[in-house]
């Protein structure tokens, strides 16, 4: 409590700060308040007048000024003078403020403000600043501003900045209300409303999005008005009318909603009457998980009005490549059994849309309605460790062979390992039976099939400290030993419902079946060979380089074919694998992988990448890919493989790649980056997709400009342009390439982004 009278200079020299009486009011006024100054006068307990370098502190609320007053009995401040009002880390100045800590309201004439930084998830923190003819404190949660300017550029810097009339900001809610909003860019108006609300933390709120503006070549120029319901807390809804010059307006929506066990994406588009095609265009899609406790469950499901929706109505190279949309549900429950044992079994209900390229034609897949798969295992039964496999598909087509499949492959291994070596015995029975219809007069409806097989698989680590390139290293050798046996089983008169000839890579060498799928199971008497070395860090234990050899030896020949008019293996060498992988220098990394036939003295595959990195934003790859035709030899014309087969009579159509590949996210000058890829077919001389385009860092905002030109069906093509301007801490204008970027150039990082502390971007720290 304050002495009676007049405090004196001379006590003000030992006493520099006091704390002020408690008004005995609730809230705010209960805290109690500190005064500093050079100089200090009060009368009882009524008043008190500072100056000089006077602060007031009250809760979490400073108030500085050259002087400065106080009614205890009013509990109302008059600060003048170099006024500087802080609180939660914002910071209004000006030259005068009146303030009342009961109610938390006041005046502050002609202020700057400063705003506490904050930042977007992985972007760089933003600090926002502007000034107001006035600002009214209404109380704790509510500030009024007037024929206010804000803007997140650093002083001095105007590039960009939002004029608002009347700015109305609810703490209690994060909810800004601003009347008569204008965004000026580089001096020009580019946007005004009347009304706009927004979020000022990280809270979902309802209204519009910035619009998202830009052009192609079949659609022409368009704009989409995004619109965002925040309906529930754990559900919300986005439309999004869209506006095509050449074909109309669609009307988009997404619908997300999310609970304790399940979450999931409901999207639906229609363009009531394009007008260039005529008639009525839509799409619709599902995304569900479900997961509670032992049961999951995953629905999948897509469906467009017809082939060419995504080649004319989508700028994403993702969506144009689709072919096969599905439509897939599946629902899991996981057990545990004899100590220790687990097991799942699975339904699932699955059929496809093909999407026709008229000079491509696509096989229709078979669909499985039902499937349901049955996994078990038990490991460590007195050393042997003991799996099962089961799957029952009933196979649906309107033209093919139908039926039903039934699998079922137990199996029993037992595990050798040692420090330094292991060998794994195994042996299982794969036994499998087919109930058909809808077959050729004369065909079996009826056909079993039982094969044991036989399998061991060894291998050794070996290491030893060696140095290289001026560092040191623990280097591995891994000689690995696999022997595989399978009698040969007649299996020409089975369908194909879902096999095709397995990728030959370092994975499916070391595989039982050289098929996918499950109506074919190769005959086998064979050997594979391979050997790996790595270079690790000693420190950290990253691997540095990785280099493989690999060979199949085959001890007869090949019986069991997908059909009968392929022509069976005869050689008794496979081709060998080999590859190397790492980084190579300081600021490269190499991948390469060959598949050599050494019957033909030629490569069936080859495949090189490098990336050169030497910081963040920095970034250059290169690739090339070759891949022959197994039917017709070297690559004569660039086709797409087929991974979905149809029936006995179809085959994957033939596949065959040789491509180069170049992209690059590099800075230029003055702020300005390039950006670029080049994917070009060398078989058919045919651009597969390019893309050009600009970024600039503006300080407190970033201009993007792109074009990308990529290849929607056989034959065609279609332009995309992108122009975005992205205000910092405020949103983005213009159409949004970050997606196409991400997709084509494989490490690209926004220029505005925030590179955490130890991360693979973090070149600083490496």
């Amino acid at each position: 409590m304050l002495a009676g009278a007049l405090i004196a200079a001379q006590a003000l020299a030992q006493q520099p700060g006091l704390r002020l009486p408690q008004s005995g009011k609730t809230g705010d006024a209960s805290l109690p308040s500190y005064l500093s100054a050079r100089r200090i006068e009060g009368i009882g307990e009524k008043e008190v007048t500072a100056e000089g370098d006077a602060e007031l502190q009250h809760g979490d609320t400073s108030i500085k000024a050259d002087y400065l007053h106080f009614n205890n009995e009013t509990s109302e401040i008059d600060a003048r003078g170099h006024v500087r009002l802080e609180k939660a880390g914002n910071v209004m100045t000006g030259p005068s403020l009146r303030y009342r800590t009961s109610t938390s309201s006041g005046l502050l004439v002609q202020p700057d403000f400063v705003l506490a930084p904050h930042a977007a998830r992985g972007m760089a923190p933003v600090t926002g600043r502007g000034h107001a003819e006035r600002v009214e404190i209404l109380d704790e949660n509510h500030v009024q501003l007037f024929d206010a300017i804000f803007t997140t550029c650093a002083p001095g810097n105007e590039d960009w900045y939002l004029r608002i009339e009347e700015l109305n900001i609810d703490y209690g809610r994060d909810l800004g209300k601003a009347e008569w909003a204008t965004v000026y860019f580089k001096g020009v108006p580019l946007l005004k409303s009347p009304y706009l609300d927004f979020p000022i933390a990280e809270r979902r709120k309802s209204g519009v999005l910035a619009p998202t503006i830009g052009t192609t070549g079949k659609n022409g120029p368009e704009v989409a008005v995004p619109y965002y319901l925040n309906l529930a807390p754990n559900y919300d809804l986005t439309l999004t009318p869209r506006y095509m010059a050449k074909r109309g307006l669609q009307i988009g929506s997404e619908a997300r909603y999310l609970d304790r066990w399940y979450n999931g994406v409901l999207r639906a588009e229609i363009l009531p009457n394009d007008q260039i095609r005529g008639g009525r265009r839509d799409a619709i899609s599902l995304a569900h998980v479900y997961k509670r406790g032992p049961l999951s469950a995953v629905i999948n499901a897509n469906r467009v009005s017809d082939d060419d929706y995504f080649r004319d109505l989508s700028t994403r190279v993702t969506s144009v490549s689709q072919t096969y949309l599905p439509r897939d549900g599946l629902a899991t429950y996981t057990g545990s059994w004899w100590n220790g044992g687990t097991w799942a079994a699975t339904t699932r209900f699955q059929n496809f849309q093909t999407l026709q390229d008229p000079n491509n034609p696509l096989p229709i897949p078979y669909a499985r309605l039902p499937q349901m798969v049955l996994n078990a295992s038990k490991p460590d039964v007195r050393g042997f460790d003991f799996s099962f496999t089961g799957e029952a598909v009933d196979f649906h087509h309107p033209t093919q062979v139908i039926g039903l499949r039934t699998i079922a492959n137990p199996s029993i291994s037992f595990p050798i390992l040692r420090p330094a070596t292991f060998i794994t015995p195994k042996f299982g029975v794969h036994a499998t039976s087919y109930s058909l219809a809808q077959t050729a007069p004369g065909s079996e409806t009826s056909i079993q099939r039982t094969l044991p097989i036989f399998s061991t698989d060894a291998g050794m680590v070996l290491e030893r400290n060696s140095s290289y390139f001026g560092d040191t290293y623990l280097q591995t050798l891994e000689p690995r030993a696999y022997y595989l046996y399978i009698p040969y089983r007649d299996q020409n008169a089975i369908p194909l419902f879902d096999t095709a000839v397995a990728d030959f890579n370092y994975a499916q060498i070391f595989s039982e079946n050289s098929f996918v799928g499950g109506d074919r199971v190769n005959d086998a008497n064979q050997l594979t060979l391979a050997l790996t070395s790595r270079l690790l860090s000693p420190r950290s234990g990253q691997e540095a380089i990785r280099g493989t050899l690999a060979q199949r030896y085959y001890f007869r020949d090949q019986r069991v074919t997908l059909t009968p008019t392929t022509p069976p293996r005869t050689f008794r060498e496979s081709d060998w694998l080999a590859s190397l992988a790492g980084r190579i220098a300081q600021h490269w990394t190499l991948e390469t992988a060959l598949q050599y036939n050494p019957q033909e003295s030629a490569a069936d595959r080859f495949t090189v990448s490098a990336r050169y990195q030497p910081d963040v934003r920095k970034i250059l790859n290169m690739s090339y890919r070759y891949l022959k035709d197994q039917t017709t030899g070297p690559c004569a014309t660039a086709t797409t493989p087929t991974t979905v087969l149809t029936g006995a009579t179809t085959t994957p159509s033939p596949a065959c790649f040789n491509q180069f590949d170049v992209s690059a996210q590099w800075p230029l000058a003055n702020a300005w980056y390039g950006l670029g890829r080049y994917n070009f077919s060398l078989s058919d001389r045919r651009l597969v997709e390019s893309l050009a385009g600009f970024e600039y860092n503006g300080g407190c905002w970033v201009g993007r400009f792109v074009m990308q030109r990529f290849a929607t069906a056989t034959g065609a093509a279609t332009n995309a342009m992108f122009l975005q301007l992205e205000l910092n801490g405020l949103s983005s204008i213009g159409s949004n390439p970050l997606e196409a970027l991400r997709r084509s150039i494989p490490g690209y990082t926004r220029i505005n982004q925030v590179v955490p502390p130890g991360s693979a971007f973090d070149f600083e720290n490496q």
